[in-house]
């Protein structure tokens, strides 16, 4: 059913224990008045590790169990920007050399930093898809180690480190809401759930504008390629994997969409209450948990701000009440 075992999970840990200190948990009494229902609101601040969000836990788990001939050869693989943050700094970390495609017209913030911790960046492609594409054809020509964002073992166990680690730090969660792009997070969280506390429900978030897990979960019928438009760009897929989809399809207690506009008005709300300024993707959760807040009454959630890297001009639009295009 899982495409990891909650021993590679432990694995993942071991490796990523010298590199990665345990993200901080934080409860902020404004947000349980901001979401009602009696519900007490736990932070998971995955934008304070290195890179700003939780693909750095992907990228050092993969670049960690590469073989030494792999690591010599080196990796390649196609972000939109934390996967490749991720695997840029773990790269650098270790030695290896590091190639990431983005499609053109990417964040370009993050693509100056990706290049800044010294990987090779090749923009191709108009949509994320298509620089995937082009990304494996890149990897068989070079001889280079495909580290795909979602569909690859040590990424998925290198994102449930998060889980284990948030129940360690807040053993009375009753639930976690986890923004969804590829499904290495949720997944995750399923594995670690199920091994560690089997009541906690997992429950999934997507925008509306880039809903294709989202459908393809409810109606059981896998995407590839479906059109996206939001301004959330970490999770902003428009398919479908083949390591996650049976996963989420058996692991996820319920799976919701949201505006573009109520992601944006959580950027500005958690900004305003923590003072952390989420990407899109970071606010993604605390959408999806207003949608949920009736079911989840009385009950103990946690929430993942799992990236900050939200660009400047994106952030000027949201920060003055705007949404993004």
């Amino acid at each position: 059913m899982y495409p990891i075992t909650y021993d590679d999970v432990l694995a993942a840990r071991a490796r990523l224990r010298p590199f990665l200190d345990p993200s901080p948990v934080r409860h902020y009494p404004p947000l349980d008045e901001l979401v009602g229902h009696g519900i007490r609101v736990l932070v998971k601040h995955e934008n304070h590790l290195p890179t700003g969000s939780f693909k750095v836990r992907n990228g050092t788990s993969s670049i960690t169990a590469l073989s030494d001939d792999e690591a010599r050869r080196g990796v390649i693989a196609a972000t939109t920007g934390n996967h490749g943050l991720g695997l840029a700094w773990s790269g650098a970390q270790r030695g290896v050399s590091v190639t990431i495609c983005v499609p053109r017209g990417n964040n370009p913030e993050k693509s100056a930093a990706i290049r800044g911790l010294g990987a090779t960046l090749i923009e191709v492609g108009d949509r994320y898809d298509d620089t995937v594409a082009a990304c494996r054809e890149l990897a068989e020509r070079d001889g280079k180690t495909l580290v795909h964002s979602t569909n690859h073992h040590e990424v998925i166990a290198g994102a449930a480190t998060m889980t284990a680690e948030f129940l360690e730090q807040a053993p009375t969660l009753d639930a976690i809401i986890i923004a969804l792009g590829g499904g290495s997070q949720a997944v995750g969280a399923a594995v670690v759930r199920d091994a560690l506390k089997p009541n906690l429900e997992v429950y999934a978030v997507q925008s509306i504008g880039a809903s294709a897990q989202h459908d393809a979960w409810h109606d059981g019928v896998p995407r590839a390629g479906a059109s996206v438009h939001t301004f959330a760009e970490g999770i902003a897929t428009g398919s479908t994997y083949a390591l996650t989809f049976p996963a989420l399809r058996a692991g996820l207690e319920e799976f919701v969409v949201v505006s573009d506009a109520a992601i944006a008005q959580c950027v500005r709300d958690l900004w305003r209450i923590t003072h952390n300024l989420a990407e899109g993707s970071g606010a993604t959760g605390l959408a999806g948990l207003h949608l949920l807040a009736p079911r989840l009454a009385g009950r103990t959630v946690g929430i993942v701000l799992c990236g900050g890297n939200l660009d400047a001009a994106r952030a000027a639009i949201v920060l003055s009440g705007g949404t993004p295009e």
